[in-house]
């Protein structure tokens, strides 16, 4: 065990000097250009809401326009959460997000806020940020089956992001 201790010494000693010797910078960690990345993301999930008043009120004006409702379970803090969000502030969701939905997101915390109404959507627990539930205008869920499965949001390709809530606005006979 020692030896390990003044090996790992050793080494990390040399890596140091190394860096020094040769004047380089030691290498940026990912996490550096993932917060850069995350800083241009949209925040919009309110501790503060009130999500059941939220909620109430898109699933009433989906149906007085006779519109989806989208429903975005998710947090500040998750990546996919916003990558998501940034979607849908591009020009083309914005013109089928306008057209065809009615949104609002839901802060869920550490996944401990706002579980109580998820559960009125058919999920027992947030295991992944974001969930997302498509209603038609009655408040039915139309995406039972895939509401959990969005905490790859960010890996997730634009167009096939943009087919998916498209498919629900246009579906195919």
């Amino acid at each position: 065990m020692k030896n390990i201790v003044v090996l790992l010494t050793f080494l990390l000693a040399n890596c140091t000097s190394l860096s020094a010797i040769d004047g380089s910078a030691p290498p940026k960690a990912k996490a550096d250009s993932a917060e850069h990345h995350a800083e241009n993301e949209p925040r919009p999930y309110d501790k503060e809401a009130d999500a059941e008043l939220d909620i109430n009120q898109t699933l009433l004006a989906a149906k007085e326009e006779e519109k989806l409702g989208l429903l975005i379970f998710g947090a500040n803090w998750c990546h996919d959460s916003r990558a998501l969000a940034a979607h849908f502030e591009k020009p083309r969701f914005q013109s089928l997000l306008r057209s065809h939905y009615k949104m609002t997101y839901v802060d869920v915390g550490q996944k401990n806020r706002n579980i109580d109404l998820a559960r009125k959507f058919g999920v027992d627990d947030i295991v992944g940020t974001p969930t997302v539930f498509v209603t038609n205008p009655n408040g039915d869920v139309l995406n039972s089956d895939t509401a959990p499965t969005w905490r790859n949001a960010a890996s997730r390709d634009e167009n096939s992001v943009f087919e998916y809530f498209r498919e629900f606005a246009h579906p195919k006979p």
